[in-house]
């Protein structure tokens, strides 16, 4: 690989925080890298490929992981504390060498290692594939939370699903979004480490006979949980956490029968059928779609994971270290599991048929400690993203489950009898088992009733929750209900990613930000200082440069570094309303066209997100902005004035390179669809001011930097349910907004698809009959909030004011803020500022525990 020369900046970029690395770090880290690529990967320079250079260097950071790894797993065995378990069907990781160079501080060595090799670190990192096993918010939210539970020392363990395809990669054919299959473990994965041997059977299917001792779940088919680790590193401390991924596997046994009545291939081939359940991400996370094999995934992780809790809880040293606990009275006091939406929801009858029929618990004090034990995270109010599961499907699939949750339903519905005497359509609408039509089965409610705390994400979701989506419960329950905003790790979401501004920030506030982001408040008397504002301005503008130099190699697109970088990237939906933002670009071309000599704000619009494959009117949304960037950036009249780029195939490590070169922040749901959102979190860190509405952590951002940092427009809830309460009639905006009504019969006549005039009918006609996000009443405002955008962006100090305030009002949003408010709220354990000694690499471990 041909290394490219190092400017002065280059040299000495993150000296402020990273420190200058020791020329014997470096020497080990050559020495540690040449040894892989001789004995790992069998390679010698002259053959080894790039893809090879970035193997070795991958192996020689775990090495630096794995003693820090097996010791934190010993310290908790020793101090046997209560532990932390976060259930998640989605794990957004993205990459992972440069997150865990920096959280074990050896960035500048390898950095200077692979430069005195002759090698360019930063392209080393470019080949690494994305873990891509989330949709969006959910699943990059559990992966931030891992990295501060790790930071703040938890005992804390993350547990999903090693799918063998993520999310899809996103191609675009003629502006249309195209989905390919996301192979990511094809060149393997050097982060993970296989457990074969801990290989957990999981039941499906069978049928539930009575017993002498009880309920029994006899006559099941069998699949294998096999758990790949992955190490999570936290900054500074030397503790090192772990995320345990099932992948599903089938049995050994075969049937002799098979070898002799010539059906043997068959039968090998057939047990590809059961390993299927870890072999795809479902690609959608807010419509409920009720598949079996989905409903396999979901159990699936749960009874691995259950499995392996209840192992951990028997064998942990308390005592004398033969000791082993046979009581499940005290389960909740060692325990905490934490439910990130409801897809692990089946934890709760799980974990009532392992008390019950395995364990012999009484119901009573098995409910007791189940609901002690379980916590669940809502992070949506749309009601096709809540699960309801058909009663007929569970019945075949988890037939003891299903008696499970009848049962619990009973005992609550006599709850609710007793304090609601004579209210029958109480209990109509409070039933875990939903009626009329096909039965189903309401998992949020199963998860509100079987769990001591329910959350919402941000403190306007939180208040939409009780007070609508589930008030029946919070009048039942509401020492239970709780708000815990969201959060986003600051490490790689600033310190990582936005390298420049890091040493700006770090110069002036020093460097207790890192892991304590409330310290940026420490940047608002600054304020006023020209210099500090010039340097931050200098950061952005690198940052659009190197994006810019990216746009014109991957899209072939001239974009001007100097006009407004407008982002808006996050899944593609109606409730997001990228069509509000396209309307808006729209709006801007007919303007110029309108007056080509008028002056105008330059700006750069980039929209990126993936539509769900079989979400019609998301992948029409698609087509539609790249037909419009095809008729805008082809325009000679409008010139670098207004450009538009969709970005394809969005994903963690493109968010990495945009949002530090963002200069504005597009966050312009309808009020009261957006639970919470962490991509605005991202770029408020990052100096990128927002427009949006008064929505999700929107609300909560305002109050923190202030109105005059933030630009809102739009409806509040309240009047989304004014407008709702009066009639909304999207027609009468159309009608009375001449501007709109350009814009809306652009779209419906073909003017940007003159090839087939009616290919955007059905946004034309979906916006005009409903509307259900309520664009049209928004978009007048929306209109006039851009024009002070561009207005204020004309004043470049004036701006970059704003953006320092923005920085500076950060530090709530900071996952650590988060997880430490659940650890202490939710879980009843409390950070720790013990810090672990880093062993020596080459140690003896062999009192390391047997099973981690």
């Amino acid at each position: 690989m041909a290394s490219k020369p190092k400017s002065d900046h280059d040299k000495r970029k993150q000296i402020s925080i990273r420190g200058i690395a020791p020329v014997e770090n470096v020497g080990n880290v050559k020495t540690s890298f040449n040894r892989h690529l001789h004995y790992t990967l069998v390679k010698d320079r002259n053959v080894s490929t790039p893809r090879d250079y970035y193997f070795a260097l991958a192996h020689t950071v775990r090495d630096h992981l794995v003693g820090r790894w097996i010791r934190t797993q010993q310290y908790y065995y020793e101090i046997d504390p209560k532990r932390v378990y976060y259930l998640s069907l989605e794990f957004y990781m993205g990459r992972t060498l440069s997150n865990t160079m920096v959280n074990l501080g050896m960035q500048s060595a390898c950095d200077e290692a692979m430069y005195q090799l002759g090698l360019d670190i930063e392209e080393l990192e470019e080949i690494e594939l994305d873990a891509g096993l989330g949709n969006g918010g959910l699943g990059r939210l559990a992966a931030c939370f891992l990295d501060s539970m790790a930071t703040l020392g938890l005992a804390a363990y993350g547990y999903g699903i090693r799918y063998d395809y993520g999310i899809f990669s996103q191609k675009l054919d003629n502006g249309w979004q195209l989905e390919e299959p996301d192979d990511w473990l094809r060149y393997g994965n050097p982060w993970e480490k296989a457990r074969p041997e801990y290989m957990l059977p999981i039941n499906f299917f069978g049928r539930v006979e009575q017993t002498d001792s009880g309920m029994k779940w006899v006559d099941t088919q069998i699949v294998y949980a096999m758990p790949f680790d992955s190490p999570v590193p936290g900054y500074g401390n030397n503790t090192v956490n772990t995320l345990r991924l099932w992948s599903a596997k089938a049995p050994n046994n075969f049937d002799l029968r098979f070898f002799n009545n010539g059906e043997y291939i068959q039968a090998v081939c057939d047990r590809n059928l059961a390993e299927n359940i870890s072999r795809v991400l479902y690609p959608n996370d807010n419509v409920f779609e009720g598949k079996e094999l989905r409903l396999k995934q979901e159990y699936f992780l749960v009874a691995a994971t259950l499995q392996d809790i209840i192992r951990r809880f028997k064998s942990s040293k308390f005592g004398s270290r033969e000791s082993v606990r046979t009581s499940f009275d005290t389960f909740h006091e060692k325990v905490a599991i934490q439910l990130n939406d409801t897809h692990p929801s089946l934890a709760i009858p799980e974990l009532m048929r392992i008390f019950v029929d395995i364990e012999n618990m009484s119901w009573d004090k098995a409910w007791e400690v189940t609901i002690a034990t379980c916590a669940y995270t809502n992070h949506t109010v749309l009601p096709e993203a809540l699960e309801r599961w058909p009663c007929s499907l569970l019945e075949r699939v988890l037939p003891r489950h299903l008696q499970i949750i009848y049962e619990i339903n009973q005992r609550f519905m006599n709850l609710i009898r007793e304090k609601y005497p004579g209210d029958n359509d109480r209990l109509r609408r409070m039933s875990v088992v939903e009626e009329g039509g096909e039965k189903r089965i309401n998992m949020a409610y199963l998860s509100i009733i079987g769990a001591h705390a329910i959350n919402g994400v941000a403190a306007i979701h939180s208040e939409i929750i009780k007070a609508d989506t589930f008030k029946d419960f919070y009048d039942v329950f509401p020492e239970r209900f709780q708000n815990k905003t969201n959060g986003i790790t600051p490490r790689r979401w600033l310190l990582l990613c936005n390298p420049g501004l890091s040493d700006v920030i770090a110069e002036k506030i020093g460097e207790t930000w890192v892991t304590n982001l409330s310290e940026l408040r420490q940047l608002e008397p600054f304020a006023d200082e020209e210099n500090l504002l010039r340097q931050i301005m200098k950061v952005k503008q690198e940052n659009k440069m190197k994006l810019a130099a990216h746009i014109q190699q991957k899209y072939n697109v001239t974009v001007n570094p100097a006009s407004m970088f407008d982002m808006q990237v996050k899944r593609i939906h109606e409730y997001k309303r990228q069509l509000l933002n396209c309307f808006h670009i729209i709006h801007l071309y007919n303007r110029i066209k309108k007056d080509p000599s008028a002056k105008v704000v330059p700006r750069t619009v980039m929209i990126g997100g993936k539509a769900a494959p079989g979400y019609h009117m998301a992948k029409l949304i698609i087509k539609l902005i790249n037909n419009v960037a095809r008729v805008v950036n082809n325009d000679p009249i409008v010139g670098d004035r207004l450009k538009v780029v969709y970005l394809e195939n969005y994903r963690v490590s493109l968010a990495e390179k945009i949002i530090p070169a963002a200069d504005l922040s597009e966050q312009i749901s309808m009020a009261g669809t957006e639970a919470s959102g962490t991509g605005n979190m991202k770029f408020m860190l990052n100096g990128a001011l927002t427009i949006g509405t008064l929505d999700g952590a929107n609300v909560e951002m305002k109050e923190e930097m202030g109105d005059d940092n933030i630009f809102i427009f739009g409806m509040t809830v309240e009047g989304v349910e004014e407008l709702n309460k009066r009639g909304y009639n999207p027609r009468s905006y159309y009608e009375k907004n001449a501007d709109l009504r350009q814009v809306m019969d652009q779209v419906n006549t073909g003017y940007f698809s003159p090839e087939n005039p009616d290919l955007f009918k059905d946004i034309f006609n979906n916006l005009i009959h409903t509307d259900r996000f309520r664009l049209l009443a928004d978009y007048e405002a929306y209109i006039e909030c851009q024009d002070k955008v561009s207005d204020l962006f004309k004043d470049q100090l004036a701006w970059a004011k704003k953006c320092l305030y923005n920085i500076a009002a950060s530090g709530k949003f900071s996952s650590d803020r988060t997880i430490g408010e659940y650890a202490r709220d939710i879980w009843g354990v409390e950070p720790t500022t013990v810090k672990l000694p880093a062993p020596h690499e080459h140690a003896d471990n062999s009192n390391s525990v047997p099973n981690p």
